[in-house]
């Protein structure tokens, strides 16, 4: 979503619980644009759904957000 049209957006990545409830809370914000899940840390490279939730490979749940800074700040994110 960030190329040369979208010039005035910001990227930010938060970690925090079950992704997906974390992801509907943001597609609600006005001015985001995207949200998108995926882990973040941990040490195995690629690990499924799975191997997350046990805890094991050290990995955080985490949603990157694309926003609008003209129309929400990272502030209120």
């Amino acid at each position: 979503m960030m190329n040369e049209e979208n010039k005035n957006t910001k990227m930010a990545t938060f970690a925090g619980g079950c992704f997906w409830c974390t992801e509907s809370d943001f597609e609600k914000v006005d001015g985001v644009l995207e949200v998108i899940s995926g882990y973040t840390g941990g040490s195995k490279e690629n690990p499924t759904y799975e191997e997350v939730s046990s805890g094991q490979t050290g990995h955080t749940e985490a949603v990157q957000v694309v926003y609008d800074p003209a129309k929400v700040s990272y502030k209120e994110l």
